[in-house]
């Protein structure tokens, strides 16, 4: 026999997550993966960031190209889908999403706020994937796959 439990005892007793988004943008000449490099890492990423409360992940994505690089574009299909447990200092599960926002010319103007990013790369896929930490580095060829392929990739992380 099941008891009924409150919708707020029962919602808080769920876990609860971090999500962030990300763009697969590609040099439209070469195929090359753009890169941004943080200010406030050692690594370099793709580009996009946490979600805000209550945000749709295609309009996070879309916001964060818009607030990191002024660009304004059509943020397309999920290409990849990445879990990561728990890890010091983040108290939670962390799901990153990785969309496809399409191919630009190496010569489009990007905007970086000088607070947050302080460089961004067109990068041979590779390349790319060795800039950024080990457990991101394999979303580059999934979501270059994803995009080959049309079918999304879920990388789960490891256990």
């Amino acid at each position: 026999m099941s008891t009924w439990i409150e919708p707020d005892q029962w919602y808080a007793q769920l876990p609860s997550f971090y999500a962030t988004t990300a763009a697969l943008i590609t040099e439209a000449a070469t195929g090359r993966v753009l890169l941004v490099k943080p200010t406030y890492r050692d690594h370099w990423a793709l580009p996009g960031g946490y979600l805000d409360a209550g945000e749709y992940p295609q309009d996070g994505c879309a916001r964060e190209l818009h607030e990191e690089l002024g660009l304004h574009l059509d943020v397309g299909a999920l290409l990849v889908v990445d879990w990561a447990p728990p890890a010091e200092p983040r108290p939670r599960a962390l799901i990153s999403m990785t969309f496809d926002a399409g191919t630009l010319s190496a010569s489009t103007p990007l905007r970086l706020p000088a607070d947050e990013l302080s460089a961004y790369e067109f990068l041979d896929p590779g390349v790319a994937a060795a800039r950024l930490p080990a457990d991101v580095a394999p979303r580059i060829a999934a979501a270059i796959e994803a995009r080959r392929t049309g079918r999304a990739a879920y990388l789960g992380g490891t256990k």
